[in-house]
């Protein structure tokens, strides 16, 4: 009996032995719920494709209107520095007009004296015309007048790159137009201011320089209108010419033909109109009186 127990003690020991050196039992995967799962979540309720395609649409509308609105401010901002710009054009520009308006008639007579003497010397000999007429009207040659624009705020919108501000396309043309004509009239100032100095060497050749004088002293004293009585007088008087060499004053006359007063007097003119222009179109697209 004893031995009978002592056996399936044994046994018992082995058996549980056994099932200590076994590995504990893994359980299985779930695969089928796990998948069951995704698909819930891929399917889950308002978050259909259409959701997805609005959340980008407003996120889309968003950033898009956010755009618009700093366009917009920029807009706003380049206007006004346009309209401060074209205040200040438009100030320069009625500038420009006073001392255009001045140069077309000073250049006008000018040119106009200068045509006088040309007909005097193509249908006489120096000698056969009165001095006085020769002085008065031989003074003209040599007229002295020349345009500078102001162009102050044009010259800093170029080098700035502000021109870009005057978006309406009738004005940044007129702009364009006006500064071509500057530059052209400007380049023609220059060529003729070699041609002045030229012409009043020679001048010298012929008048006295007093008497010379004396007949600017009578038009810069009547600028407004000429004081024809005092010019007459003063012709009247026929100082004494220093030369009536014919070949002098025949190079005298193709230095002061070679000036083109009229030409001038077309450019400014041309300018002057160019000017007007541009003032009205900056007034209108700025609302500026």
């Amino acid at each position: 009996m004893s031995e009978e127990k002592n056996t399936k003690v044994k046994v018992e020991d082995e058996v549980k032995e056994l099932h200590q050196s076994q590995p504990p039992p893994q359980p299985e995967p779930q695969l089928s719920n796990m998948e069951t799962h995704a698909h819930h979540l891929h399917h889950a309720p308002g978050k259909k494709w259409k959701h997805y395609f609005y959340e980008f649409l407003m996120l889309f509308l968003a950033v898009f209107c956010g755009f618009l609105a700093e366009n917009l401010r920029e807009h706003s901002i380049e206007h006004k520095r346009a309209k401060v710009f074209a205040a200040s054009m438009i100030d320069e520009l009625a500038a420009d007009t006073t001392d255009l308006r001045a140069y077309v008639k000073y250049m006008t007579y000018a040119s106009n004296n200068v045509d006088t003497l040309l007909q005097l010397l193509s249908a006489n000999k120096p000698n056969e015309i009165p001095s006085g007429k020769l002085y008065w009207y031989g003074l003209w040659g040599g007229a002295p007048r020349s345009f500078v624009p102001n162009d102050a705020t044009l010259q800093q919108m170029k080098s700035s790159g502000s021109l870009r501000y005057f978006t309406n396309k009738s004005v940044s043309q007129h702009v364009a137009q006006y500064d071509l004509l500057c530059r052209k009239m400007k380049t023609f100032e220059e060529s003729d201011m070699i041609l002045y100095t030229e012409v009043r060497k020679k001048r010298a050749e012929i008048f006295e320089f007093k008497y010379n004088v004396a007949a600017n002293s009578i038009f810069q004293s009547n600028t407004v209108t000429p004081d024809y009585k005092r010019i007459d007088s003063f012709i009247l008087i026929n100082p004494p010419l220093l030369t009536y060499d014919k070949t002098i004053f025949n190079e005298y006359i193709e230095l002061v033909r070679s000036r083109f007063l009229n030409r001038k007097v077309t450019s400014a003119d041309t300018l002057l109109v160019h000017a007007r222009d541009l003032i009205s179109e900056l007034r209108k697209e700025y609302h500026l009186e």
